[in-house]
């Protein structure tokens, strides 16, 4: 496979094409704050940058007219709009945590949230390294969505901690707590490489990772 990356020098850039290396994908495109670069038309491109770079995202698919994987946070309203166009064109995978694990914890966080009433109580917090900029992360904002109800999000920058979100329900009487914490890097890449091996395949519309998974297993 013959892919790009935007996003190319950051640190989920660089952890992106060690692994798909491994796998023995080929990088043909990076963009950056630093430029461009294009060796040939890629099958795939891997957005990872940030939100302030995403208009230049939508420019670079409408003009390749070709598959985008993005997990950039920080998305809005409008930019959501963005990609529902694009995937008018071509397939579009966007998730804001490509753990397999946090698609597990939402599943579970589903299935309690069926069980406990409004007279639990439930809050969530994060903990990411201290380049994270956005406050709470989008993957607890997805966490959060689960729920029935606005829960209290609490967010801790420090370090070089690769990511730890926990959910806590509670009653007066009891306290059950889900968690999961990543110890590198490769807890994201490994969906990512899924999603771009799995989107030559798929025809033009918008797909969540979690649909990934569910139609791998």
């Amino acid at each position: 496979m013959k892919y790009g990356i935007i996003g190319y020098s950051g640190r989920m850039g660089q952890a992106i094409e060690e692994l798909f290396s491994e796998a023995g994908h080929e990088l043909v495109y990076q963009k950056d704050e630093n430029g461009e670069k294009e060796i040939e038309k890629p099958e795939v491109i891997i957005d990872f940058s940030l939100k302030e770079a995403f208009a230049d995202t939508v420019r670079v698919i409408k003009e390749k007219e070709v598959p985008l994987v993005i997990g950039t946070t920080g998305l809005d309203e409008n930019d959501f709009a963005e990609l529902d166009k694009l995937a008018e064109k071509v397939p579009v995978i966007q998730s804001f945590n490509f753990s397999i694990g946090i698609n597990i914890l939402s599943e579970l966080i589903k299935k309690v949230n069926q069980y406990v009433d409004q007279d639990w109580d439930i809050e969530i917090s994060e903990t990411h390294h201290r380049f994270k900029k956005d406050k709470p992360s989008g993957t607890a904002i997805m966490l959060g969505d689960l729920l029935d109800r606005d829960v209290e999000m609490h967010s801790k920058r420090l370090g070089s901690e690769f990511g730890e979100h926990e959910v806590d329900f509670a009653s007066t009487g009891e306290v059950l707590t889900l968690k999961h914490r990543a110890y590198s890097r490769e807890a994201f890449t490994r969906g990512v490489l899924m999603s771009a091996e799995a989107i030559l395949d798929l025809d033009p519309g918008f797909y969540t990772f979690s649909q990934i998974l569910s139609d791998q297993s």
